[in-house]
């Protein structure tokens, strides 16, 4: 699985559902094994079965996402939503994840979006990461890139 953007977010920028810079996002991390569908897996309930457990310093349902930055980048003809680094520092045992899922914390079904909790990106760590007891576990470079 390589990092993606999800199908349904991009839809729903297009229709004006999702707005970058103040909307609520949020990361989680994923179970050893999880696989993303971005044919079926269109919001946060559909994954949540594979989010790692709360405990550790992880609580489910995530860390909300600070800094979010619009760049264009005209030499590539290119747009980014960026976030600031996401971080967990386990405590009394280690944490352990394959991949990491941003959602849109602010879109609801009953306000008129496709989707509530809507996917927008999963950033694969090619393989399992696992932070032991007092060590940050940090996704950096989270950004959704338009093109």
């Amino acid at each position: 699985m390589a990092n993606q953007v999800a199908n349904t977010i991009l839809g729903m920028i297009l229709k004006g559902q999702v707005a970058g810079l103040s909307d609520t996002f949020k990361v989680i991390l994923m179970k050893d094994g999880f696989t993303f569908d971005p044919d079926e897996d269109n919001c946060y309930a559909d994954i949540i079965a594979d989010e790692i457990n709360s405990g550790l310093g992880y609580t489910t349902g995530g860390e909300t996402l600070t800094g979010a930055t619009v760049v264009v980048d005209d030499a590539s003809d290119k747009a980014y939503l960026y976030w600031n680094y996401a971080e967990w520092i386990p405590t009394g045992g280690s944490i352990s994840a394959c991949a990491a899922v941003v959602y849109d914390d602010s879109t609801a079904t009953g306000s008129g979006d496709d989707y509530t909790d809507a996917i927008v990106l999963v950033i694969d760590f090619g393989g399992t990461v696992t932070a032991p007891d007092g060590q940050r576990l940090r996704v950096n470079n989270i950004k959704i890139t338009l093109n």
